[in-house]
């Protein structure tokens, strides 16, 4: 599987693993048994158990069809409804642990899993998936036509992953904060600005360091009580997920 290299807005690199052709056509048919499941589990309830046919026959056309677009919109929107509700993921690609993501290292936004569902039509459904299939083997970064317009891949999270790549923090249990405007911050922000601390440590580069530090400052509308940068960033941390975890 290639390696997915995703460059932040704070100019830190950080390596995925992307989601396999392999992967991503197994999550494909998990969703579309899902899907098939569904128009049938309404095929029968409505067409035979409910007699749906008499109450369609007292209708014009173009009202039955109107109708029956509703019941299938389920169908229609399955992945777009999916994506939005559970952060880049439909059932079939949360079963084989692969995500969507932007390629700038924040989280995919509605818009665009909208341009992914709507070039569907060409990258999946003409050509049987033809186009989709040429383009992620092509793609440096394993993306279909409509992961390039939205500027998202998809990665697996089958990585090994251990608290320092995430935005958890030990924390002993008499801990006292002192900063409660961290709230201010989001997941994304803690997560970026951990990844960004620990790239600019290790680089020792304490341009990134201060400027992070003046921008965390600006956010959370307060000033640093700590002299170190480093110990700020650290407690900032620390006080972020102290306050999370009690809400």
């Amino acid at each position: 599987m290639a390696e997915l290299q995703i460059n932040t807005t704070q100019n830190v690199n950080i390596s995925f693993t992307a989601a396999s052709v392999g992967e991503r056509i197994l999550a494909y048919f998990v969703d579309m048994l899902i899907k098939v499941a569904y128009v049938v589990v309404v095929y029968q309830i409505l067409f035979r158990a409910l007699a749906f046919n008499r109450f369609l026959s007292g209708m014009d056309r173009w009202s039955e069809i109107a109708v029956m677009l509703i019941f299938f919109l389920p169908f229609m929107f399955y992945t777009l409804l999916f994506e939005s509700l559970l952060e880049g993921q439909t059932p079939g690609k949360r079963l084989l642990r692969i995500k969507v993501v932007k390629i700038d290292g924040y989280q995919a936004s509605f818009p665009d899993y909208l341009v992914r569902w709507f070039l569907r039509i060409v990258d999946i459904n003409m050509l049987g998936g033809v186009v989709a299939l040429i383009s992620i083997i092509m793609s440096n970064k394993s993306q279909r036509l409509g992961d390039m317009t939205a500027g998202t891949s998809v990665i697996s999270l089958k990585n090994k992953v251990t608290i320092d790549h995430t935005i958890l923090e030990n924390l002993q249990e008499d801990y006292q904060p002192i900063y409660p405007t961290v709230i201010r911050l989001s997941d994304n922000d803690a997560r970026i600005i951990k990844e960004t601390f620990l790239s600019a440590k290790k680089s020792g580069d304490k341009a990134i360091m201060n400027k992070l530090k003046s921008k965390i400052e600006e956010v959370i509308q307060s000033k640093a009580e700590e002299p170190d940068v480093n110990a700020f960033i650290d407690r900032i941390l620390k006080d972020y997920n102290y306050f999370t975890q009690k809400m």
